[in-house]
């Protein structure tokens, strides 16, 4: 069983159906728009949106200019449901068995969404990952629930 101080989870409801919630974790100009924290900048450089497929990431830090990569490979995917991603972070020394978990439920008033983020490096306290966590789902939140026709 994974070290649950090495882990965060988290559950929120958006006003947005499953399927575009969805399709923002496959998207290459979705991810750089919400997956991100505050102060930082995104960038797909390469993706396969499939099951076995993956992408590659860039965060770069706005203000200090420094950037970490890393390779998300898409291991499980249930379409509108659930996808489970594998990282590998670029740096050495970054754990390479970080997993996320994501369910996805049709609820009354949109989807929720459950996030099991695991194996995180030591580099990256939990807190720190579970705050990352609440400004990358603001960000999604303002993305998908956008209802423009």
């Amino acid at each position: 069983m994974a070290d649950p101080s090495n882990a965060v989870r988290l559950h929120r409801v958006l006003r947005a159906p499953a399927e575009r919630v969805y399709k923002a974790f496959l998207d290459p100009d979705a991810l750089c728009r919400w997956l991100p924290p505050h102060g930082f900048l995104g960038r797909i450089d390469r993706i396969d949106p499939r099951e076995g497929g993956s992408y590659h990431m860039t965060f770069t830090n706005f203000g200090t200019g420094h950037s970490h990569s890393f390779e998300s490979k898409f291991i499980e995917l249930v379409p509108d449901q659930f996808i489970r991603i594998s990282d590998t972070f670029d740096a050495p020394g970054w754990s390479a068995n970080t997993t996320k978990t994501i369910s996805l439920q049709t609820v009354s008033c949109g989807t929720a969404i459950e996030i099991y983020h695991e194996g995180l490096p030591e580099v990256i306290p939990a807190e720190m990952c579970y705050l990352g966590w609440q400004e990358s789902l603001l960000q999604l939140a303002s993305l998908v629930e956008a209802n423009i026709p």
